[in-house]
């Protein structure tokens, strides 16, 4: 497992840890321009478990990789968080944001990988 590998599988983690649903990984690395090589995109049910989520993913990769974010975007609020990794960029939502910018259809041309909610 290559690096960006580990540091996929540790976002996903942290996002399944703390109850994220409906994650989807759009696969970017074939798309000229692309910024990133991954979008992970979730959410969560409350600016609360949005919160909960982004410290568990930012925990969890530490641990794993002892990587850091470069930034993290919109915890005032915890509506849509960004968090860039560099060649992963990670987004977590409430449902009804992530209805309304709706990321998957923006990379459709992508391989979009749904990853199955953890019960």
């Amino acid at each position: 497992m290559n690096e960006t590998e580990l540091l996929l599988q540790s976002i996903i983690e942290g996002i399944q840890e703390k109850k994220g649903k409906d994650i989807v990984v759009a696969d970017l690395k074939g798309i000229d321009g692309a910024i990133c090589q991954y979008f992970v995109i979730c959410q969560g049910n409350s600016p609360t478990q949005v919160d909960a989520i982004t410290e568990s993913v930012y925990d969890m990769v530490y641990e794993k990789t002892k990587d850091r974010p470069t930034t993290v975007n919109g915890l005032r609020n915890a509506q849509w968080v960004g968090m860039d990794y560099g060649s992963i960029l990670v987004h977590i939502f409430l449902p009804e944001l992530r209805n309304f910018y709706n990321l998957e259809h923006l990379w459709a041309d992508s391989k979009l990988t749904q990853i199955p909610n953890l019960d």
